[in-house]
């Protein structure tokens, strides 16, 4: 198994030893998950050489005998996508955080099974004599598709160490070079011990999200009003600004049921006798915690119609044209379509239900109360709503492409009455957040 280290210090080199450890573990699922950080055990064997010299530079693996969590019943995650890195302490004679890491190698992991996490390797110059033990310290698990997400796990008692190097004062020549000599050159004994703490202080920041500014609705001048006539010759496009209104959102998503408020505005221009719509979810939902790829999720909604005309309006939203680097702002595109008048008076225009398509799984939101946000005087049009589903027809795929890979809406918190937003993206991550550690045994903790 550590033909490598054995390698590395040639005739040095002792038999490998291997023991076994396990420890209590807090992991942080990624921050978009909105779940609680989870408690569990996590079990490995460290293995390392029994004996060294000084100037030897050894290697160490970390095997997962078992992770401390399942895969939940929530995605099936695909072959080679999961990746360990972690840190091992050495203490004693000499002290040093080793960085490990595995491959991203693992067989598929379906839902509802045990994780299956590569073996972790690093390195370890000896620099003094003395013994050396080994201990597990953090770790992150990394999955990169659909997107890249981190779940950060840490010992929550004092981990026992797992391997001990015995290191006895060898006369290694200089340059640090790797492999041992087959013959015998005297040397004089050195012994120069020095300490290496090694860290890798991380942080980032989120940018703000922006701004935008509700209006209130105006009515359409002299020439578009409720005057009869289906032809549109006397008054060009008169333009109608819907107000903001507050949608109560309860979304049905593959991870169980969740509530969202969110701050929608309907607007129309008049087009004949038709009208262009667009719905807009005012301010940016929030900041991405992690990279989105380009054309993976893609929004539409049902326009409730009310007043004298009944039924509702298709409209969407085009796919994201652009792949989101993680700490971006998200926003909601507009979602645009034509609605066609299927009665003459005064009809009202609310928020419908919501779907959001992003890899592979659906959200469908529906509002849990009606909010009006336009009202326009309507002439009936052939073909018109009047009670009928979809009247008109959506414009909102055009720039972003066809590519609908289906997706979440953006939860939030369950405890809060008004979520930040509804992240187009946040209920697909949340899918990874889960996947990747949900732990099994022990309790949540808040």
């Amino acid at each position: 198994m550590l033909g490598g280290a054995g390698i590395l210090l040639g005739v040095s080199a002792a038999p490998a030893q291997a023991a076994e450890v396990s420890y209590a573990t807090e992991c942080i699922p990624p921050a978009i998950s909105g779940l609680p950080p989870v408690q569990g055990t996590t079990k490995v064997e460290i293995t390392a050489p029994a004996e060294a010299k000084v100037g030897d530079e050894v290697e160490i693996v970390w095997k997962f005998v078992q992770a401390a969590s399942k895969n939940p019943n929530i995605l099936d995650l695909g072959q080679d996508t999961v990746q360990p890195t972690g840190t091992l302490k050495a203490a004693g004679a000499q002290t040093a955080a080793i960085a490990m890491e595995g491959p991203r190698q693992n067989p598929p992991i379906p839902k509802n099974s045990d994780m299956k996490l590569s073996d972790m390797k690093g390195k370890l110059k000896l620099t003094a004599p003395g013994e050396v033990t080994l201990t597990p310290d953090a770790y992150n698990i990394n999955v990169n598709k659909p997107i890249s997400t981190d779940t950060k796990c840490t010992p929550k008692e004092t981990v026992k160490s797992a391997a001990t190097i015995k290191v006895t004062d060898g006369g290694g020549g200089p340059g640090g070079t790797t492999g041992g000599l087959p013959t015998v050159v005297p040397t004089l004994p050195t012994s120069v011990p020095t300490d290496l703490p090694t860290g890798l202080p991380t942080g980032t920041s989120s940018p703000t999200s922006p701004d935008p500014t509700p209006s209130e609705s105006e009515t359409g001048g002299d020439t578009g009003g409720s005057s009869t006539g289906g032809g549109g010759g006397d008054g060009g496009q008169t333009d109608f600004t819907g107000k903001e209104v507050q949608v109560p959102y309860k979304c049905k998503t593959p991870i169980g049921d969740k509530e969202a408020t969110s701050p929608v505005q309907i607007d129309a221009k008049k087009n004949g006798g038709s009208f262009d719509l667009t719905v807009q979810f005012k301010k940016s939902v929030m900041d991405s915690p992690a990279d989105i790829p380009k054309d993976s999720v893609k929004p539409s909604m049902e326009v409730v119609l009310g007043g004298s005309d009944k039924g509702t309006v298709h409209v969407e939203g085009p796919t994201n044209s652009e792949a989101i680097k993680s700490g971006d702002p998200i926003e909601i595109p507009d979602l645009t379509g034509t609605y066609k008048p299927g009665a003459s008076g005064e009809s009202t225009l609310s928020p419908g239900v919501l779907t959001i398509e992003a890899l592979g799984t659906t959200t469908t939101c529906t509002p849990a109360k009606s909010e009006v946000s336009l009202t326009l005087d309507t002439t009936e049009q052939a073909s018109g709503a009047s009670g009928g589903g979809s009247a008109g027809s959506s414009t909102g795929g055009s720039a972003g492409g066809s590519s609908t890979d289906g997706g979440l809406a953006a939860t939030g918190a369950e405890d809060h009455g008004s979520l930040k937003a509804l992240a187009l993206v946040a209920g697909t991550a949340l899918l990874l957040g889960g996947a990747v550690f949900t732990f099994m045994p022990g309790r949540r903790v808040r």
